[in-house]
């Protein structure tokens, strides 16, 4: 019977069930999409995984008829990383990576589709004339990680393996064991799944109660014909059942669109196919079956408190004090299983996982139990102002559980975020180190892989970026190499770095220089190989060879007279250190074997020069590594974890903002004749907009008061935790208040207009042509 009546009760009826229907919809969703989150996340690193091309050993794997040379050109266009392969192909069943069905001909080039209609869009000129080759077709889905990414293989007869960015390879994929995730991150990980879904759970809750009080009312006239309490009840649970399971079908609607339209959508440059989003058969089942039951339970504990006579509520007479200390249970359960594991935050430690989310949790539900009675207690004592303050208050007095249910999502995914802010900032020192590198004095370093063409090449990219749009700075070149006390396997080494005498001025300070001076560098840290080994007359050995028989190590004799130079600090980070050599003192035959590198500086108000100055020596050299110079870095499986939250924390803003405004809807629904009556009376309209303004800025108010204080606990509890000083991140905490205050705002002006519709006068129905539902289940006290 309450099945019916959600389907079958008129406009009414139908109006109740479709808000239900979309507010746990809405739940239901993204509830799904986050199941489905962790696999297409792990569908990405699979796919990247079973290309993956790189090899460890410096050894150069023999010729066959199944081997391929793969060089590495992965290249970055306007701050967006371009992942680049040459390939060629050495016999006819040379491996094929995935995404390919063919090898592309020596200069044809294969692009994934995003990079496909980048090239034909006209606004990349500088990355075409980079790739220098033509497109004949793309890569499919299996070679992407994600439908944005831009990636190309281009062919090549021409290649030969040296080792570095340039391998010899019978088959793509790699078995790698996946590093384990250290305490503070697995930490980091449970507290934002929970954050994320805490909130969903809250407005599902609240969706199921959607128009409680004409519920109530129409129960009443049930009991009137001879229903009793029990049978009530019963009824309610099944027309809240009801509405749930259309959710579900309404979330699962929402979610295939989703999933249609996953592919077009990028966030934090995470993107993802439709099929990556398929949430695992056991979460999908627990989500069925959760919902229903969860709205059968939320109907039943509602209504523990009403008494349903036939002639009407007992709610609507002036109910009982909320108790407030069984609320307090909850939270002080939460802080009793966390409080054992602070301090496990240390690399040893670990969590107990089922403790830490159980807390977390019900310190969360908290905030759901504490809101109703702090808005009660609150608003009892306001009292007189404004006529639209007065009607905000009184309306508040009389349905302050509504007023509280209506933001405790809003309230929980505040306090969450409040306490993942204060987290990251807590433990951010642990994956951010400095690099030592000095972006003022340059900020490209350029690094060409050892070849027989070092030289001519480091000359002529010299040259060209001199010539390049937006450089302002370009070092003299310097090629590097290594010198050890034996040919093969030897016990320690030093660097040797050869350039002019202006280049080695860059990197050290010299007495003076001349070409032909070798100078060996004193006092540089943790330098303790270059004074074994710099012996006047003595001999050394260039390039070096490990764990093989065969060594392409140069014999070399230093010169009788070593110069001394002191260490500087070099742009890319680090001191010098070793041997400096001029150009004319070092050996011919040390040309072959030798890695070069150059640093520039480039034009900020430029805004393509660093894409000018990445073309410009890949055009002379497509193996050239050009890496960005930066004070400081960060931990990748860090920031991986930080962008997962930001995707999350976007979808759930969404859903915040979407179940606001429906549930905004709905209570304005529900009084919308007293609306009218009071604008037929001569209320102005500009004061009833204000009432329910106000009737939304002081729940709000208060649910983000209540959600500050929890936040900061839950954030000092979780630092303790992980045995890192406890540091309030006073920008964040004001930064996620505000967000949320932002969002009630905007929900609340896009209320108005339906608002204003609602507050005409009606005219009165014709007799006869009330519906069951308001005329017996009317309830005598609402309009005062």
């Amino acid at each position: 019977m309450g099945a019916r009546f959600a389907v079958t009760g008129g406009r009414e009826g139908w109006m109740r069930a479709v808000l239900t229907a979309v507010g746990v919809g809405l739940g239901v969703a993204l509830l799904l999409v986050t199941t489905a989150i962790p696999n297409a996340l792990q569908s990405r690193e699979i796919r990247g995984e079973a290309r993956d091309d790189y090899q460890m050993s410096d050894q150069v794997m023999p010729k066959g008829d199944d081997t391929v040379i793969v060089a590495q050109v992965d290249t970055v266009f306007r701050g967006e990383d371009v992942r680049g392969r040459i390939m060629q192909p050495e016999g006819a069943e040379a491996p094929l990576p995935p995404g390919l069905s063919a090898y592309p001909k020596a200069g044809d080039v294969l692009v994934s589709p995003a990079l496909a209609e980048l090239l034909k869009s006209g606004g990349a000129e500088l990355l075409d004339r980079r790739i220098d080759g033509k497109v004949v077709g793309t890569i499919g889905d299996d070679g992407l990680i994600g439908p944005h990414e831009l990636s190309y293989i281009k062919g090549a007869d021409d290649l030969v393996p040296t080792g570095y960015r340039m391998h010899r390879l019978d088959s793509f994929g790699t078995d790698a064991q996946r590093e384990e995730m250290d305490p503070r991150l697995l930490l980091l990980t449970l507290i934002i799944f929970i954050v994320l879904l805490m909130p969903v759970g809250v407005f599902i809750a609240t969706a199921v109660r959607f128009g409680g009080e004409r519920r109530d009312r129409r129960l009443a006239a049930l009991r009137l014909i001879g229903a009793d309490g029990r049978m009530a009840r019963r009824i309610a649970a099944g027309e809240a059942c009801a509405g749930a399971l259309l959710g579900l079908v309404v979330g699962g609607g929402l979610f295939l669109a989703a999933r249609q339209l996953a592919p077009r959508l990028q966030v934090m440059d995470i993107s993802v196919f439709s099929h990556d989003l398929a949430p695992a058969p056991a979460l999908v089942v627990l989500v069925a079956l959760a919902v229903p039951a969860a709205a059968v339970a939320v109907t039943l504990f509602a209504l523990r408190g009403v008494v349903i006579e036939p002639l009407g509520v007992v709610r609507t007479a002036k109910p009982s004090r909320r108790r407030l200390w069984w609320r307090l249970l909850l939270p002080v359960a939460g802080l009793a299983l966390l409080s054992p594991m602070i301090g496990k935050g240390n690399e040893n430690g670990d969590f107990n996982q089922w403790m830490v989310t159980s807390g977390v949790v019900l310190l969360l539900v908290g905030i759901t139990a504490i809101l109703p009675w702090l808005v009660e207690a609150v608003v009892a004592r306001l009292g007189g102002g404004a006529v639209s303050w007065q009607l905000a208050v009184r309306r508040l007095q009389l349905s302050s559980g509504s007023a509280a249910r209506l933001v405790n999502g809003i309230a929980v995914a505040v306090a969450g975020a409040i306490a993942l802010q204060m987290l990251f900032a807590g433990v951010s020192s642990y994956y951010t180190k400095e690099t030592g590198e000095d972006p003022a004095r340059a900020d490209l370093s350029l690094f060409l892989p050892e070849s027989p063409d070092t030289f001519r090449q480091l000359a002529e990219q010299q040259r060209a970026l001199r010539e390049t749009p937006g450089v302002t700075k370009v070092t003299a070149p310097v090629a590097q190499t290594v010198a050890a006390d034996r040919a093969v396997d030897p016990e320690g080494n030093a660097s040797v770095t050869s350039g002019s005498c202006a280049a080695l001025r860059d990197l050290a300070g010299l007495p003076s220089c001349k070409d032909g001076d070798v100078f060996q560098v004193v006092g540089a840290e943790y330098d303790e190989e270059t004074p074994k080994l710099a012996k006047p007359g003595g001999t050394v050995y260039l390039n070096p060879a490990y764990g093989t028989s065969k060594s392409k190590a140069l014999r070399w004799q230093l010169p009788a007279q070593l110069k001394e130079a002191t260490p500087k600090a070099a742009p890319g980070g680090g001191e010098t250190s070793g041997f400096l050599v001029t150009t004319g003192a070092l050996p011919e035959a040390a040309r072959q074997s030798m890695t070069g590198h150059v640093y520039v500086k480039t034009d900020p108000a430029v805004a393509d020069a660093r894409d000018e100055v990445r073309t410009a020596v890949a055009q002379i050299a497509p193996l050239t590594e050009v890496n960005q110079l930066a004070a400081t870095e960060r931990s990748q499986r860090f920031d991986s974890i930080r962008t997962g939250l930001f995707v999350g924390a976007t979808c759930v803003l969404l859903l915040i903002g979407a179940s606001l405004l429906v549930s905004q809807l709905e209570q304005l629904r529900e009084r919308r004749k007293l609306l009218a009556a009071l604008v037929a009376f001569g209320t102005r309209r500009r004061t009833l907009s204000l009432s329910v303004l106000w009737q939304t800025a002081v729940p709000i108010a208060l649910g983000l008061l209540l959600a500050a204080g929890v936040g900061l606990g839950l954030g000092v509890v979780l630092l303790k935790m992980v045995d890192t000083a406890v540091a309030v991140d006073w920008p964040s905490v004001l930064a996620m208040t505000g967000i949320g205050a932002g969002v009630v705002l905007a929900v609340t002006l896009l209320s108005l207009p339906p608002l204003l519709r609602m507050m005409r006068p009606a005219r009165r129905a014709p007799q006869g042509t009330s519906r069951p539902d308001e005329g017996a289940a009317q309830d005598p006290g609402g309009a005062a």
